[in-house]
């Protein structure tokens, strides 16, 4: 949101708060409370605020637990998203962004992913979001609604400013479970498997800071709203970073040792997962500013330590 507004767009929120936090948001920005798959509520955001163009973010993203319920995953992250389509092509919104992921590819054979990569889920996270990708180039076709499909891949770090950063109980993102465990947030920080065929064992990871990632989609807006055709782009920095190196890059960063134990695989975990970003760098005027693993962990350790001395505020006050 902040990236929208610092490049001049005007922006309304809607969010059901399950997961967000409305005093992250700017207050002069309008917020609705509710639900994208709402349709009632939905349409009438769109008619009120006259709403021409939709980024739509929202859904569930814990992988493990997809495999446990996956039926959360279809109707928050499928069905909804058809939902907010159809109301988004009713009121004649011109262009619909769509925050995708790298979890839709199968298990890489090569080097790096392309857009064109195997498109074979190994979740019931990545299935949902597959489909729910589908169902937008289905609403589409034959329609002027354009669309962008940014497929993430590893989103980390906070934002350098300190604005806004992940805010979640028993979060399972790598870099901020490491940072959190580093600061004493928790107790340990696990490495799921260290026997990879990777030159450390461990898992292989592109990681993009969430200020780059946050560009992507303004790029990504001005591209369409420019008169660029619908398109679906990975969001990375094509390079790749090992489990051990981030736990190893915190260390140094923080300038001691941490608890960091090593676990059993997990059901879903590619061994390496890494974009071929040629393609959103030549179709967009994107030029990442944070593509470095010690930004990225530096930003994310300023945010919890803020996010700690808040919390701390907030009980003694």
């Amino acid at each position: 949101m902040y990236a929208l507004i610092d490049a001049g767009f005007s922006v309304v929120v809607l969010d059901d708060l399950s997961t967000g936090h409305a005093e992250l948001l700017p207050k002069d920005e309008p917020l609705v409370v509710g639900s994208v798959d709402d349709a009632k509520t939905v349409s009438a955001l769109l008619k009120t605020h006259n709403v021409t163009d939709v980024m739509h973010f929202a859904g569930s993203t814990i992988v493990p637990e997809s495999f446990s319920n996956p039926d959360k995953y279809f109707q928050n992250n499928t069905a909804a998203t058809e939902t907010l389509a159809r109301c988004c092509l009713d009121a004649g919104v011109q262009t619909f962004i769509f925050s995708s992921t790298a979890a839709v590819y199968a298990e890489p054979d090569a080097d790096l992913v392309t857009e064109e990569s195997r498109l074979l889920p190994p979740s019931p996270y990545g299935e949902s979001k597959l489909r729910a990708e589908h169902i937008i180039r289905e609403i589409t076709a034959d329609c002027e609604m354009r669309f962008g499909i940014l497929r993430y891949f590893n989103v980390a770090g906070a934002d350098p400013m300190g604005r806004t950063g992940q805010i979640a109980d028993n979060a399972t993102h790598l870099i901020k479970s490491a940072c959190e465990a580093a600061l004493g947030l928790r107790d340990r920080f696990v490495i799921f498997g260290d026997d990879y065929d990777t030159p450390d064992g461990t898992c292989i990871r592109d990681f993009i800071h969430v200020s780059d990632l946050a560009d992507a989609h303004v790029s990504m807006l001005q591209y369409l709203m420019g008169g660029g055709v619908s398109t679906t782009l990975n969001c990375g920095y094509g390079q790749g970073f090992s489990v051990k190196q981030v736990a190893d890059t915190i260390r140094a960063e923080i300038g001691h040792d941490y608890n960091v134990d090593v676990g059993p695989r997990r059901s879903g975990d590619a061994m390496r997962v890494v974009a071929d970003t040629s393609k959103i760098r030549k179709a967009l005027d994107w030029n990442p500013v944070h593509d470095d693993l010690s930004v990225i962990i530096r930003t994310t350790l300023n945010w919890e330590r803020t996010s700690q001395n808040r919390s701390t505020d907030t009980t003694h006050g």
